[in-house]
């Protein structure tokens, strides 16, 4: 499937209900205590309170196990809930599951992907091929701009 477009409804999938009335920042990353997916991680969870206060939760997504995603959690003291994605349904609903190739070799993987999904469940905006360093202070302004 292909990644869906702002202004479109956003795929659901259970853990989503619980956070109705508040924009939710989606956040696919490929593996967990992985360099860039601990610096995307942390980014988040030092501005935590900050997109709180804009009226918004986190959700990260990557396909490692629950008790993974806890090692992770509580490596850094995530304040944000990390879902499980296994079977990689949630991902592939989203798009970002993808034919990766490094150093010649073709394996697929999560293309660090974000959603913004506003009050209504639409997407409200998405960036693509995410750079770790610094991607909160653009969740943050773009949470502002909404």
């Amino acid at each position: 499937m292909s990644v869906p477009q702002e202004g479109s409804k956003a795929p659901h999938f259970p853990e989503l209900d619980n956070y109705s009335g508040k924009y939710i920042v989606l956040y696919f990353y490929p593996k967990d205590d992985t360099p860039g997916c601990t610096v995307q991680a942390c980014g988040f969870r030092d501005s935590f309170k900050e997109i709180e206060k804009l009226n918004a939760v986190i959700l990260g997504v990557s396909p490692d196990s629950d008790k993974s995603h806890d090692k992770f959690i509580n490596k850094f003291q995530l304040p944000f809930p990390l879902i499980p994605d296994e079977d990689k349904k949630i991902c592939e609903k989203y798009g970002v599951w993808v034919e990766k190739s490094m150093y010649g070799k073709k394996y697929m993987g999560v293309v660090r992907t974000t959603f913004i999904i506003d009050k209504n469940g639409q997407i409200a905006k998405v960036f693509e091929k995410v750079k770790p360093e610094g991607h909160n202070a653009e969740i943050i302004a773009a949470l502002k701009s909404l």
